[in-house]
């Protein structure tokens, strides 16, 4: 079992100081702050779809879109994968934490079910397909966010597209 987290977010002054509470979630953020990546998978035997063996899937879900029963929490021992597609944003909304111009990416993960949206630390141009590792901000540069979950470029290895990545 885990204990749930309730954040304090005083960074916009008292009148934005905002609480937050990650309830089923909180394994997922918890897992960010220590540098693991985790995931759920429907285990039930009795779901129609995933009949016990579900796959993993990312970002996590509390409860089984299919049996609508509780997910199990595993980590994803190697979280890296390839560019599956991305977007070169030039400008950022209000609050957000990432300096501009970034890729936001979708990350294919093999062995997880589901694309995982998130951002790339890198800012030389991408291609799809180029291989890509997860990183963790923790301690002091946290923010306690989906944000503390981002993807770097895995240098020399190969992309899917059969060049080498950056």
């Amino acid at each position: 079992m885990y204990k749930r987290q309730v954040l304090h977010f005083p960074r916009f002054g008292k009148e934005g100081t905002h609480f937050h509470t990650y309830g089923e979630l909180t394994p997922y953020f918890q897992g960010l702050q220590k540098g693991r990546l985790m995931a759920t998978r429907c285990v039930n035997p009795e779901c129609p779809v995933a009949k016990g063996h579900g796959e993993l899937w990312l970002p996590p879900r509390a409860d089984c879109p299919d049996c609508h029963r509780p997910m199990q929490w595993e980590r994803i021992p190697k979280p890296s994968g390839y560019i599956y597609t991305f977007t070169k944003v030039e400008r950022g909304g209000t609050g957000l934490e990432i300096r501009t111009p970034y890729y936001q990416v979708d990350v294919k993960i093999p062995g997880v079910a589901t694309i995982v949206k998130s951002w790339l630390l890198d800012r030389e141009p991408i291609r799809i397909g180029d291989p890509v590792r997860a990183v963790f901000r923790k301690g002091p540069d946290a923010t306690h966010t989906c944000l503390d979950l981002c993807f770097e470029l895995e240098a020399g290895a190969p992309s899917r597209d059969g060049g080498r990545g950056s």
